[in-house]
């Protein structure tokens, strides 16, 4: 194989525009009229959107390839990969300016686009949908208590729980991603391209890609109930949105409410599949709020060691001068799910958190009912973090005074 390396910061020679036979037309009715997405690093002349497939993996792919072990040219072969369940279309597919993170026609790429990959294109999946079962030790916990009743079908008596589940990796659709944010997409791409040190020319010099495949991690969606109900106005739904959080969903670190609200809100989902709703969690790949675990390991080597104790009062700022910003989770993106999903309406919403309400709001999904975490599951060295979340408007049936926020809860940093 040739060692020539084929730039793809400019249009291949003798094309016009974003590789013409294959542009992309977000937000078209169907998935031909849309038109596949195709990263294909193998045959950049065929390549109709930024980036590459796999996200922050496609580096891992490099090394395979590098080390001999992954043919560069490999195509998946999606024989029997189809989804495990239906899920749309749904109108919001369709609606301008309502999907502009992920790609909805991504778990049908084998179906819809199945004679252009018979002819060889290499268009990949951005999302799989598949079944398993989950047991967490919280549920037999709650079985074992009496809130939870197992119906030997949702839920086994030893706590195994049916679901359906779906990974999607993120899609940007740049014009639509920067008319969310209120910015001019030419600013969007410009900073994209240099805080990722140049990693990705085409953001300055293709404006005809319209396309970006971020490396970044996305989501996986866990169905709770039957799936094919989502969409439909007497569907009852509940869910968790859950960023996350490898010290206390893995590792049980106390220092914050991350797996014990992840729990308590499967519990919420299960009850409402038990009631022939839909329960829905939605985990996203964004640690430390979206700042990484390094940075907040060292927030919390700050909390511990600042004169007064870690106390409430300090808990945004002291994430602000390490990070430079409190939060870059971004909730303006979060909303796209739901549109995927047809959801209009969310009956149970198991979070606390007021950006999150507020950008589902604002993108006309309704929340009847916002469910906070039990009292009783709040770990100790947590209610630094949850009397300055009260304290910063996340609902709650109480707000701390001034005075309760100045008083040290938590830990020390060698206790």
């Amino acid at each position: 194989m040739s060692a020539h390396i084929v730039l793809t910061s400019h249009p291949a020679r003798g094309a016009t525009g974003a590789n013409a036979s294959h542009a992309v037309h977000w937000g078209a009715e169907t998935a031909q009229a849309r038109g596949p997405l195709v990263a294909s690093v193998a045959n950049p002349a065929t390549r109709n959107v930024i980036g590459t497939h796999a996200g922050a993996y496609s580096v891992y792919r490099a090394l395979a390839v590098a080390s001999g072990q992954l043919q560069r040219d490999h195509k998946p072969d999606l024989t029997d990969t189809t989804p495990a369940e239906a899920i749309g279309p749904h109108p919001q597919w369709a609606e301008p300016g309502k999907i502009v993170s992920l790609d909805p026609w991504g778990h049908l790429v084998a179906s819809e686009f199945k004679a252009q990959i018979a002819e060889g294109m290499d268009i990949r999946p951005t999302i799989a949908i598949t079944k398993a079962h989950i047991n967490m030790p919280e549920l037999v916990g709650a079985i074992a208590a009496g809130r939870l009743h197992p119906d030997g079908d949702i839920l086994q008596a030893n706590g195994d729980v049916k679901v359906t589940k779906a990974a999607v990796d993120p899609v940007w659709h740049l014009p639509g991603l920067a008319e969310r944010f209120g910015i001019k997409e030419s600013q969007l791409r410009r900073h994209l391209f240099e805080q990722t040190a140049g990693m990705f020319p085409e953001l300055v010099t293709r404006p005809d890609l319209k396309v970006f495949l971020p490396p970044i991690g996305g989501m996986t969606l866990y169905f709770f109930g039957d799936v094919t109900k989502l969409g439909r106005p007497e569907t009852k739904v509940a869910c968790r949105l859950h960023d996350e959080c490898n010290g206390s969903d893995v590792f049980g670190s106390d220092i914050c409410t991350c797996r014990p609200y992840l729990a308590h809100g499967i519990e919420v989902c299960i009850e409402m599949a038990q009631q022939g709703g839909v329960g829905l969690v939605i985990y996203n790949r964004k640690e430390g709020r979206a700042l990484g675990e390094v940075t907040k390991f060292l927030v919390y080597n700050a909390r511990k060691r600042q004169v007064g104790g870690d106390r409430a009062e300090t808990y945004f700022t002291r994430t602000e001068c390490v990070a430079g910003v409190q939060d870059m989770r971004f909730q303006e993106l979060m909303p796209d799910v739901f549109h995927w999903l047809g959801i209009t309406r969310i009956d149970r919403w198991a979070s606390m958190s007021n950006m999150k309400h507020g950008a589902l709001v604002e993108q006309g999904i309704e929340v009847v009912e916002r469910v906070p975490i039990p009292e009783e599951l709040i770990p100790a060295d947590a209610s630094v973090e949850m009397d300055a979340k009260k304290a910063a408007g996340y609902f709650s049936t109480y707000t701390p005074d001034a005075s309760e926020l100045a008083v040290a809860k938590g830990r020390g940093l060698m206790e």
